[in-house]
């Protein structure tokens, strides 16, 4: 069957609902849901059955939604998520308000989700929700971890584990008492900080990951957010994990940390720059394998220099990586080509030339190798000498990676 016709028979079956059926279409989560919302399958080949469904993303992408549909489907025991009604559940957040506040009455939790049967009952004063089958889920704060001793649980919700205050000690003291049932199993709702936990639960074989952006859940997210947020942090570290949802780790031997970089950062030119140059280092080979092909816009303003535009290529030949250059050259209307020549000697400048022979370009060469040459930048950087107009996001992950080689002998 054709797409289009199959499209039409849809509309022509939704047309055909009552009202009230349509209304239930619209409330049901299996259809509103986008795959990374949904539990993973019980096991997939090669791998253990799960233990733990990690959700990790961005503000705003739908985690808390993801966490309270969960729970309710296994209290009420919906069969597209559990095969009986998981009778013990805990709740587990930061502090007991964030449990509270967020997990149980907040916009997208458990008190808020469209009521397709009777409605779970609150009971601030017990720290519990109960539904009208008997199950019942448990509010605990990650605070005190001592609270999660003693009780037992068939599932567990745990709830922006990135900013648990005593996060292994919560974290552990939980998973004894998971022992319930005939599957016990734990979600966990968060966006990512780099902490041993989470470092821990990413790597287990038993856990399984979604991801989700803030991006994703644009249609339930106020435009102006997306604007004014999104449009701001968007490519930063801050804004790569808080949007994104990425896992963005310092090496503690690197020359760079996002953390001086971040301090680097401006978002606009403060004046018109004295010069500009783009400097192109062109790798040995287009071959698979071969370097990169650095291709970095930078110009001056008195003792300050500011990095404008990264147009790197992976992988290419001469004529790609000079006509990237060139493009990058013409658009910042830049004073000269500043091209590394160890790698090719007069064969970059002559693919440059033979595209746009006009085009004023300096040839250098370096005398020592690239290690040694990165630290003075690298102080540089410290000095408050360098600036990164807007976000870089390649080039910052390989300065954050970057070490200096031991010498040998």
């Amino acid at each position: 069957m054709r797409r289009s016709q199959a499209s039409g028979r849809i509309q022509g079956f939704l047309e055909s609902l009552p009202p009230h059926l349509l209304l239930a279409l619209q409330r049901d989560w299996l259809h509103l849901a986008r795959p990374d919302q949904l539990p993973p399958c019980e096991a997939a080949p090669g791998r253990p059955a799960w233990t733990t469904w990690a959700v990790i993303g961005g503000r705003g992408c739908g985690k808390t939604r993801t966490g309270a549909e969960w729970v309710s489907a296994l209290a009420t025991g919906d069969p597209a998520f559990t095969g009986e009604p998981v009778g013990r559940i805990a709740l587990v957040g930061e502090t007991f308000a964030d449990v509270r506040d967020v997990m149980i009455e907040g916009p997208s939790g458990l008190l808020a989700l469209p009521a397709r049967a009777a409605r779970p009952r609150w009971s601030p004063s017990r720290r519990r929700v109960e539904w009208p089958n008997g199950a019942v889920a448990l509010a605990f704060s990650a605070e005190e971890p001592d609270s999660l001793r003693g009780p037992q649980f068939g599932a567990a919700w745990s709830d922006e584990v990135a900013k648990w205050r005593y996060a292994e000690a919560a974290y552990d003291m939980l998973q004894f008492g998971l022992r319930v049932g005939t599957r016990p199993r734990g979600l966990v709702t968060t966006t990512p900080r780099p902490i041993p936990l989470l470092r821990r639960l990413l790597s287990d074989p038993r856990t399984v990951v979604s991801r989700a952006r803030t991006a994703d859940n644009a249609p339930n997210l106020a435009p102006a957010f997306l604007a004014e947020v999104v449009g701001r942090y968007a490519g930063t570290r801050l804004g790569r994990q808080e949007l994104d949802g990425e896992l963005i780790e310092d090496r503690a031997d690197a020359l760079w940390t996002r953390d001086g970089l971040e301090a680097a950062r401006v978002a606009a030119l403060p004046e018109p720059l004295a010069r500009i140059v783009v400097a192109v280092d062109p790798p040995a080979s287009s071959r698979a394998g071969a370097d990169a092909c650095g291709i970095v816009a930078a110009g001056a303003l008195g003792a300050t220099a500011y990095v404008l535009a990264d147009a790197t290529l992976a992988r290419a030949t001469p004529q790609a990586w000079a006509s990237a250059a060139l493009a990058l050259y013409h658009r910042l209307g830049a004073d000269a080509l500043v091209v590394e020549v160890n790698q090719g000697g007069e064969m970059a400048e002559a693919v440059i030339r033979e595209i746009d022979p006009g085009v004023p370009v300096t040839a250098v060469r370096a005398s020592r190798g690239k290690y040694l040459r990165a630290e003075p930048v690298s102080v540089l950087y410290a000095q408050g000498r360098v600036r990164h107009v807007g976000a870089l996001p390649a080039l910052e992950d390989e300065m954050c990676d970057f070490i200096v080689r031991p010498l040998t002998c």
